[in-house]
């Protein structure tokens, strides 16, 4: 079992999972103009699921064919090799700073055509690190071998890390828990990202209860078991 949070891999055929392959297609289809490749997954405030939609939305990419490259940017508290269960030793901190090697730092994904580069030994300077020549020559540099770059970073309202990285990526999702944030956060987490000119693709929002409805009129409502005995689970929506 590579954790429970990949439900993905683990539930392919889950709700949840289709609900996953619903955000890849929307995401797929949320630019007719340019090709949306490089990706920031951030929230207001920590708990709210970033991470874990990092991971499956990476995961689901690479299960249609894509080759896709999962960032873990959240130098600060990372949690992408904890899920995955595999080396932090070194990761993209130890790349930009010249202490290791591509070919070092890349690990393979836990499904074909994913590849995963975890944070790294934790620097004293990560905001100044990631807004570096040396980031930007990177991001440039990997992209030309992957079809999706997805890059997992901080919240937006404790650091800036995110307010960077946006600046590179051609889209930005911003990860809402649905009951748990708070409404004035999200909204300030939208005004500082809009700020420095992110292309804001949607909300995803998460931890859904869909025995509740109203959230502006969207809601899913998921159903497993026999006909006889439907049962409803939680799961979260794209929005623009």
């Amino acid at each position: 079992m590579v954790g429970i949070d990949l439900v993905t891999v683990e539930k392919p055929k889950s709700p949840i999972a289709e609900a996953y392959r619903t955000l890849r297609t929307n995401i797929q289809f949320s630019s007719l103009d340019k090709k949306v490749k490089k990706i920031v997954i951030t929230s207001s405030a920590p708990g709210e699921g970033k991470t874990t939609t990092a991971l499956n939305l990476s995961i689901t990419l690479a299960q249609n064919g894509h080759k896709t490259l999962l960032l873990d940017c959240d130098m600060r508290k990372p949690s992408i090799h904890k899920k995955l269960k595999i080396s932090n030793l070194y990761g993209i901190s130890d790349l930009l700073v010249g202490e290791a090697k591509y070919e070092i730092v890349i690990s393979k994904g836990p499904v074909e055509n994913l590849d995963i580069i975890t944070s790294g030994t934790k620097p004293p300077n990560p905001a100044e690190l990631l807004s570096s020549q040396k980031m930007l020559n990177f991001i440039s540099d990997v992209e030309k071998n992957y079809e999706y770059i997805i890059i997992d970073t901080p919240p937006v309202l404790m650091v800036t890390d995110a307010q960077v990285l946006s600046k590179y990526a051609d889209g930005t999702i911003l990860v809402v828990a649905s009951g748990e944030a708070e409404k004035d956060a999200v909204v300030k987490a939208k005004e500082l990202l809009t700020k420095v000119g992110a292309n804001i693709l949607g909300v995803v929002l998460n931890k859904l209860d869909t025995n509740r409805r109203g959230y502006y009129g969207y809601y899913y409502h998921y159903y497993y078991g026999q006909e006889q005995e439907k049962k409803k689970k939680k799961g979260f929506l794209f929005n623009r």
